[in-house]
C-alpha cells in the first residue's frame, strides 16, 4: 500500500490504473472496444461516479492523440448530426446521475451495454444492406451517446452502434468516432468539476502521471488496427463490447 496523490493505493491496483491509461491510449486509435475492459474494473475500485470523473481526463488525453493522427478521416456530416442531441443527453444524464447510487450505476452501464451489443449483433448478423440514415436515427443516437458518456464514459458502444450502421470505412469510423468523442468529453468537463465534483487536483495530478502510458498504448492501437482487416475489425468491436458487458454485470 502506498499514497500517491492522497489515493492510496496496493500494488494491484496501481497496476491496473496503468493497464487503463494503456488500453484508452490503444482504444482510441484503433482498437477499438478494449477501453470498455477498464471501465468496471475502475468502477469496482473507485465506485461508478467517481471512476467515469477519474476516467474523463484520461479518455481527453487519448481523444487528443486519435484526431491527430485521424484528422483526415473524419466525415462530418454525421458529426453535425449528433451534437446537438448529444449535448442534451450529457445535461440530462448530469441531472439523473445525481440520484443514482454506485451498485445501480454499474447495472445501468451493463445493461446499456447489451442493448447496444444487441442491436450491433442483430444488424451484422442479419446482413442490413440499407444504411439507416434518417435523421430520428442520428437525433437518437447522439442522445444516447451523449447520456452514456456521462453515465460512466459508456458511449462507445453506443456510437458503434451508429458508426457500424453507417458502414463507414475503418479509418474514416475511427477518425469520425475520435472527433465526436473528443467534443463531448470536453462538453462533460465543467459538469464534472461543478456537478458531480468528481475530478479535483488531485485526480487530474493522478492523470497526468498515467500520461506516458496513455501515449505508448495510443502508438500500439496505431500499429495494431493498420494489420487488422475491414470485416475482422467490425467483429473485433462487437467483441470486446460482449466481454466488457459481461463484466459489468457480473
Amino acid at each position: 500500500m502506498f499514497d500517491l496523490f492522497s489515493y492510496s493505493l496496493t500494488y494491484s491496483t496501481a497496476g491496473m490504473l496503468l493497464l487503463t491509461a494503456f488500453l484508452i491510449g490503444m482504444s482510441k486509435t484503433g482498437v477499438g472496444g478494449v477501453a470498455l475492459f477498464t471501465i468496471p474494473i475502475m468502477a469496482i475500485i473507485f465506485g461508478g461516479k467517481d471512476s467515469s470523473g477519474l476516467m474523463l481526463p484520461l479518455l481527453v488525453m487519448a481523444d487528443l492523440f486519435a484526431v491527430t493522427y485521424y484528422r483526415r478521416h473524419v466525415n462530418w456530416s454525421y458529426l453535425m448530426k449528433l451534437f446537438p442531441s448529444a449535448a442534451v443527453g450529457v445535461v440530462l444524464a448530469t441531472l439523473i446521475g445525481s440520484y443514482i447510487d454506485d451498485q445501480l450505476f454499474r447495472v445501468v452501464m451493463g445493461v446499456i451495454i447489451f442493448v447496444s451489443l444487441a442491436i450491433m449483433l442483430w444488424m451484422e448478423t442479419a446482413n442490413k444492406e440499407t444504411i439507416p440514415d434518417y435523421v430520428w436515427f442520428a437525433i437518437l443516437m447522439g442522445l444516447l451517446g451523449g447520456f452514456t458518456s456521462m453515465i460512466g464514459n459508456l458511449a462507445a458502444a453506443v456510437m458503434a452502434l451508429y458508426l457500424l450502421s453507417m458502414r463507414l470505412p475503418k479509418n474514416e469510423y475511427i477518425g469520425t468516432g475520435a472527433w465526436f468523442f473528443l467534443a463531448v468529453n470536453v462538453f462533460k468537463v465543467p459538469f464534472h468539476i461543478f456537478s458531480w465534483h468528481t475530478i479535483s487536483l488531485n485526480s487530474f495530478s493522478l492523470n497526468l502521471a498515467l500520461l506516458p502510458f496513455i501515449t505508448i498504448g495510443a502508438f500500439v492501437g496505431i500499429k495494431i488496427v493498420r494489420y487488422i482487416p475491414e470485416k475482422q475489425y467490425r467483429w473485433l468491436i462487437l467483441a470486446a463490447t460482449g466481454v466488457a458487458a459481461v463484466m459489468m454485470v457480473v
